[in-house]
């Protein structure tokens, strides 16, 4: 990913959650926070996969400048 390309997660997109948070920005910076939140407020387990799951959950998004 380059410097001017972003990813969002947005849990509105899984509507069986009942949450409106959203998250953008670089792809690790959010998977960190996304894999914090699913765990914490989403009672998902933190295991191997739980990123990879949470990656295929990503849409990109070009920033214009």
């Amino acid at each position: 990913m380059n410097a001017k390309e972003r990813v969002t997660i947005d849990c509105r997109d899984h509507p069986e959650n009942d949450c409106a948070m959203s998250f953008s920005g670089p792809e690790n910076e959010v998977l960190d926070i996304v894999e914090y939140h699913a765990t914490t407020k989403h009672g998902m387990k933190q295991e191997p996969g739980l990123r990879d799951k949470l990656r295929s959950m990503m849409k990109g998004e070009a920033i214009s400048r």
